[in-house]
């Protein structure tokens, strides 16, 4: 798998940003995910940069969750800004990240995403439910690098 274009088709990109509409209907959260070819070194810190190219930390309360994957390197990083960090059990992240990298393994890619931004909406309602005077602040659109 070389572009990433071959990552997802058409159709399993429309999935993922109907499950991200979905996990961010009984919130304030947004979520975001992120799909480039490599992440040039550190995935972890390629992350925080997209998450700020994205302007993800602009969320009225810090409540912004980005899935950054860097197809060739095998890699991907779940980055919640620090109002949901402060919220989640310690282990939240680490659980969803195994979620998403069991489908993974499997070349389940899509159903890997779509389960961690489901997993993602369910903390976001908990701790950030929806208020009639929300407004989706961020694209629910893949974004590409």
């Amino acid at each position: 798998m070389s572009k990433i274009e071959d990552f997802l088709t058409t159709q399993e990109e429309q999935d993922i940003v109907e499950a991200i509409r979905k996990a961010e209907l009984n919130t304030s959260g947004e979520i975001r995910v992120h799909i480039e070819k490599t992440s040039n070194g550190d995935a972890t810190n390629r992350a925080l940069e997209v998450f700020y190219m994205l302007k993800m930390e602009n969320t009225k309360a810090q409540n912004g969750v980005l899935i950054y994957v860097a197809v060739e390197d095998r890699n991907f990083v779940i980055y919640g800004d620090k109002g949901i960090n402060d919220v989640v059990e310690d282990n939240f992240w680490d659980s969803t990240k195994d979620v998403i990298q069991s489908h993974f393994k499997k070349g389940n890619f899509k159903q890997g995403l779509v389960e961690g931004i489901l997993m993602s909406g369910i903390q976001l309602k908990k701790h950030f439910p929806y208020t009639d005077c929300d407004t989706n602040e961020l694209s629910n659109d893949i974004s590409k690098g």
